[in-house]
């Protein structure tokens, strides 16, 4: 089971938190609020109260067990990053650590954190794609110009066949998976079925929505397809 270490239990500390839980993983809360240690900790492995800028305290909880520790602190940059740095000295294999702007992401890397998140500006981009390009579902930049999908099937598309279409030789993109939407008896929408394995003769259906990976500039050519 893998282990994580969170400090900082404001909305997006919190909300990762309990969404690794429900994913099966160990969860190690920390904050130096204790109003917010008491909120959580019935949700997570443990909840504790400390200062994270405090090198010992850290080192008192087990940090070197630790398979990934993500600092979420977001209203002080000073406690983000020395809780970043000594997670990293205390030997945490893998240290996340949350940033607010391009010049705290450079600082942040440069100090040997492994990946620098800024879900604010993270969280702007991928609705302002959204909302440049119908179709679009959901976005991810896995790095560079590869990005992950997810897309309504285009009108054109239903009834044929990957195959038939030749997303590889003229859209570039890679189908990864299929997912369709279904209803249960009294109208309520039920979890959709997956195709993690489309073959090159599946057919596309109607509300069918494609997860596809390629370049970003290749899946506007079929977002753009919502457009005719």
């Amino acid at each position: 089971m893998n282990k994580f270490l969170i400090i900082g239990l404001g909305i997006f500390g919190r909300e990762l938190a309990v969404s690794l839980i429900e994913k099966g993983a160990e969860v190690i809360a920390v904050d130096q609020k204790m109003e917010l240690v008491e909120e959580i900790q019935d949700q997570v492995t443990y909840a504790i109260r400390l200062d994270a800028m405090d090198e010992k305290a850290l080192g008192s909880i087990g940090v070197e067990d630790i398979d990934v520790g993500v600092v979420c602190i977001g209203e002080n940059f000073e406690s983000n990053l020395l809780a970043a740095v000594h997670l990293k000295k205390l030997g945490v294999k893998t240290v996340i650590a949350r940033s607010s702007n391009p010049t705290q992401a450079k600082i942040l890397q440069a100090v040997g954190v492994d990946l620098v998140i800024t879900p604010e500006m993270e969280a702007a981009e991928r609705l302002s794609y959204r909302l440049m390009h119908q179709g679009l579902l959901d976005i991810t930049y896995i790095g560079g110009e590869t990005v992950a999908a997810k897309i309504q099937v285009p009108e054109v598309f239903v009834g044929k066949t990957p195959a038939e279409l030749e997303l590889r030789s003229k859209f570039g993109v890679n189908l990864i998976a299929i997912h369709t939407p279904q209803e249960g008896k009294d109208g309520r929408q039920l979890p959709p079925i997956i195709n993690n394995n489309p073959d090159a003769n599946t057919i596309f259906k109607e509300n069918d929505v494609l997860v596809l990976i390629g370049r970003n500039r290749d899946l506007q050519k079929i977002t753009k397809l919502h457009n005719k």
